[in-house]
């Protein structure tokens, strides 16, 4: 069993500045949750809370019902990897396995067992005699895996894990992570602000933002019905473009957007190609429009587009969020309405053209 309760957890660091706003939240035993969100939004502090790094100000954490809020680190059966690998430098990839189960008394023929069994699932059996220093930084991290794992913990918490790696190793790393977690059936808790690394790992994510959480599902969930325009504006590559109207705003993907003229029935307006991406599998176009810039992501031809073009919003991918941005359903009326001040702004466009 490894499912965490947080309630109504609160964090200042002073008396003006609050991290954490009233959090509650239940971690799912068997899920890999992943906390994402930018930078300072209180995911790494929620998770330093949990591993009992750092006091809350207020509120519980709970692991199975049990109140760990005020139990000591080493004895909460929880189990972190860390973003800086916190290896220790004179010790072999084996030792430094090896040495928590050490300080806990384990015996010696069971510690060899485990620290063996532990580098053999992150495939550095190999490497054991190696120091830090002589690994790669994937490497490093697999040791700081295998530290984690040989604990069976009942719940893995990782801190940003893979930010330190250059693309390829985080790929690889993603893939090894969730090969783990589907091995061992294990609660994983990730914390990232890398979307990618969520939407390909994550059983379950949970956004924050200014120490509140914005948005909690799955993957698709979270991509396909975003609930408030930050998690709209946060998810996706790019990420949904917003754009203001008389009754708050509307949201379409990048991708979701056509060029017109194929008779497919949606919103239409005139667009001017500002820059083109080409990426190889796709290209992105960042347009001027009478409602502000946008972005459309088509698949690549690598042919020059025109300079002036029409675009297609279908009508059914659009998402409506009122002034205080939050989602409001999506009516007939409403698409009605949107329509007609779609039709203001190009009239208003051509007349400043004219």
């Amino acid at each position: 069993m490894g499912a965490i309760t947080i309630q109504h957890i609160v964090k200042n660091f002073s008396r003006d500045i609050q991290v954490l706003k009233d959090l509650e939240l239940q971690i799912e035993d068997g899920s890999f949750t992943v906390l994402l969100g930018p930078s300072g939004c209180g995911k790494s502090t929620l998770l330093r809370i949990i591993a009992g790094l750092e006091t809350p100000t207020s509120g519980r954490v709970l692991l199975d019902g049990q109140d760990i809020t005020d139990t000591e680190p080493g004895q909460r059966q929880l189990a972190m990897v860390f973003q800086n690998y916190a290896l220790y430098p004179h010790m072999t990839a084996e030792q430094n396995v090896e040495y928590g189960l050490k300080i806990k008394k384990v015996p010696k023929e069971e510690r060899r067992r485990r620290v063996q069994d532990a580098l053999a699932m992150v495939e550095l059996g190999d490497q054991a005699q190696k120091r830090p220093a002589q690994m790669s930084g994937g490497q490093r991290q697999r040791v700081a895996l295998a530290r984690a794992l040989v604990k069976s913990p009942k719940v893995f918490l990782m801190d940003e894990p893979l930010s330190n790696l250059d693309a390829k190793l985080r790929n690889q790393m993603r893939v090894k992570i969730s090969q783990l977690y589907r091995q061992l059936g294990s609660t994983f808790l990730y914390v990232t602000h890398d979307q990618v690394e969520a939407m390909s790992m994550g059983t379950d994510i949970v956004i924050l933002n200014q120490g509140k959480i914005m948005q909690r599902g799955t993957p698709q969930q979270i991509y396909t019905d975003p609930q408030n325009t930050f998690v709209a504006g946060f998810i996706g590559s790019p990420p949904c473009n917003i754009l203001p109207w008389n009754r708050g705003s509307v949201a379409i993907r990048p991708e979701e957007v056509r060029t017109a003229g194929t008779g497919e029935p949606g919103l239409t307006m005139p667009a001017k190609i500002l820059s083109t991406e080409q990426l190889g599998d796709d290209s992105i176009y960042l347009l001027s429009t009478p409602l502000g810039q946008m972005k459309m992501k088509r698949p690549c031809n690598w042919q020059q587009q025109e300079e002036e073009i029409r675009i297609l919003l279908p009508a059914e991918k659009l998402y409506f969020f009122d002034e205080q941005g939050d989602r409001i359903p999506d009516t007939d009326t409403l698409r009605q309405d949107f329509s007609l001040y779609l039709g203001h702004c190009n009239m208003a466009s051509r007349a400043v053209a004219d």
